[in-house]
């Protein structure tokens, strides 16, 4: 009950002030009131039943979104209809006994109407549609018993709404609350069962669930993106996208100019990288991992839309992209995760995106580095006997001329020397090597080796 009804009651029964005339008038019209009030309200307090079943059946005809709920468990709802109007209108007679009950009630229903996903507003017209029902039938009570008295309830009307509103902002508190829980845990559990796709423990059984939660298709193609390096975005915070993602939820999201893409839930920060839209209506689902952040893309679009994806990939400076090979199906994203984990490995130290379909023979060093260590260190070991400077001259006059396909001219080119003067560098390396860069396999060997230096530092 307001302080005001409860102010006034207690004066009843506590010491008599001596107010100037005006005041101990007013005071007297009070206290009739309260009394009107209290005799109607135990009339009600009588007929409860009645008054449960007249309101459950307002709110069928005037609420739709309670009707699910009615229909589906209608003595469920006219128990909490009946609880929370006795606890209610026992307010009116004792606050005092009352008030901290009523507030319970008015909390549980908030919270339980939020995990039905009944909208707020609904549930917010229902507790007005009964506070109208019960003040309708405190004044009908008491124009039964003496019209005269209706007159009086005009000095409490304005406490009875203010209970009304009090009650609302109890209901509207609680459901808020319910509701940041409910998203917390459905993004919590989109997260894990992101982290379970991409880790590839999930079982299979959950398969069809995953897709559920996460709004995929569960036979669908997939690739994963990989980012590391520069601004991580947000710590701790990943998940579906909003789903993911992802709670991401459910529990992972995309930056990008299309309306198809979704940020982590639970994260305010942008993804580390800017994503077109693969297709319409595509989505990419955020993950956070310890050394890397990875998107789930899926993909409907035609077999070059990795590589459209690749070269149109906004990556910042400094922060290196890996884009795996398509799999199918929700059930091989943990093979796609580790696609785009050695897809990252080929990337430069210094930034760039490598799109693994493209880059297989670095991908191959990559994926053994030992062995790759000890090609390079065969092939390419004579060669650190000489001065450093010399040394990374034939390395660069290698590399330039296996990037122009054997064509010492276009080599010369890039290096601003003339094709003879790459021609004796080339002789230079065979001299010191023993290798023969016209016979395939060493010009094989040669690319791998100076792949392993350039990926792994060997």
């Amino acid at each position: 009950m307001p302080q005001v009804v409860r102010s006034r009651i207690g004066a009843l029964h506590g010491r008599s002030p001596v107010p100037p005339l005006p005041h101990r008038f007013r005071s007297l019209a009070d206290r009739e009131a309260v009394e009107v009030l209290h005799r109607a309200a135990r009339v009600l307090v009588a007929s409860l039943p009645a008054l449960t079943d007249r309101l459950v059946e307002a709110l069928y005809a005037q609420e739709p979104a309670y009707r699910a709920a009615i229909d589906s468990d209608r003595a469920e709802v006219w128990q909490e209809v009946h609880h929370s109007l006795r606890h209610n209108v026992g307010s009116l007679i004792q606050p005092r006994e009352f008030r901290e009950p009523a507030h319970r009630t008015s909390r549980w229903i908030g919270e339980i109407r939020a995990e039905q996903g009944v909208p707020l507003d609904a549930v917010l017209h229902a507790f007005r549609m009964g506070g109208a029902m019960v003040w309708q039938d405190l004044v009908d009570e008491t124009a039964r018993r003496d019209p005269d008295d209706i007159r009086l309830l005009v000095h409490v009307a304005a406490d009875v709404w203010n209970f009304v509103d009090e009650h609302c902002g109890v209901v509207a508190d609680a459901y808020r609350q319910a509701e940041r829980r409910l998203s917390w845990r459905r993004e919590n559990r989109q997260r894990l069962m992101v982290a379970a796709l991409l880790d590839g423990t999930a079982r299979i059984a959950d398969l069809a669930e995953a897709a559920e939660m996460l709004g995929l298709p569960e036979q669908g193609r997939y690739a994963v993106l990989a980012v590391a390096g520069g601004r991580r975005s947000g710590a701790g915070a990943g998940g579906v996208s909003g789903a993911g993602g992802v709670p991401h939820g459910p529990a992972s999201g995309v930056a990008s100019g299309a309306e198809a893409v979704r940020q982590r839930p639970g994260c305010t920060a942008p993804p580390p990288v800017v994503l077109p839209a693969a297709h319409p209506g595509a989505t990419a689902l955020w993950h956070p991992g310890p050394d890397a952040e990875f998107a789930i893309l899926p993909l409907a679009g035609p077999p070059g839309e990795l590589s459209e994806l690749a070269a149109a990939l906004d990556v910042p400076a400094g922060t290196r992209a890996g884009i795996g090979s398509a799999v199918e199906g929700l059930a091989a994203l943990g093979d796609a995760r580790r696609l785009a984990e050695t897809a990252l490995r080929a990337c430069p130290a210094s930034g760039g995106t490598v799109l693994l379909d493209e880059h297989l023979p670095d991908a191959l060093v990559v994926s053994s580095p030992a062995l790759a260590g000890a090609l390079a260190d065969r092939v390419l070991g004579p060669l650190d006997r000489l001065d450093p400077a010399d040394r990374d001259v034939i390395v660069e006059t290698l590399t330039a001329w296996l990037d122009a396909d054997g064509s010492a001219q276009r080599a010369g080119a890039r290096l601003y020397c003339h094709r003879n003067t790459v021609l004796n560098r080339l002789r230079r390396f065979e001299q010191l090597t023993g290798r023969c860069l016209t016979r395939p396999r060493d010009a094989v060997e040669v690319s791998l080796a100076l792949a392993a230096r350039r990926l792994l530092g060997t």
